[in-house]
């Protein structure tokens, strides 16, 4: 089993940023691959991006390239979305997610075996 706990997230302005964390517990965070998504008001949620186990891959959605960057510290457990140049269009609940015995690029989409945070809130005021 996996624990996903997320932090970090709050009100900014367009333009400012943000850094949210992902604090995982459980045997197989090891293995997973992880990931952000987020989901807005009436729309399904979807990838942000995602990190291979030893954060050396990373992949992310076209609309965040350039301005976001995830990264993972495995000694604690950690992952993080440093989001830059935020707009009113990532307003959303962005979600943690381990994706057990999955690559980075596996995860952009659900599995089986996906364990997920209960989100954290992020609006950008225009």
């Amino acid at each position: 089993q996996v624990q996903l706990v997320e932090s970090g997230g709050g009100l900014v302005q367009a333009g400012g940023s943000l850094r949210l964390s992902c604090a995982a517990s459980g045997r197989t965070v090891s293995t997973s691959a992880m990931g952000w998504f987020r989901q807005a008001p009436g729309k399904e949620r979807e990838f942000v991006a995602t990190i291979s186990r030893s954060g050396s891959t990373t992949y992310y959605a076209d609309s965040v390239k350039g301005r976001f960057s995830i990264s993972r510290d495995n000694a604690n457990n950690t992952v993080y979305l440093q989001m830059n140049s935020l707009k009113p269009e990532d307003t959303a609940v962005y979600y943690c997610k381990a994706a057990t015995s999955r690559s980075a690029y596996e995860a952009r989409s659900r599995g089986a075996y996906d364990y997920w945070g209960q989100g954290t809130q992020v609006t950008v005021s225009s």
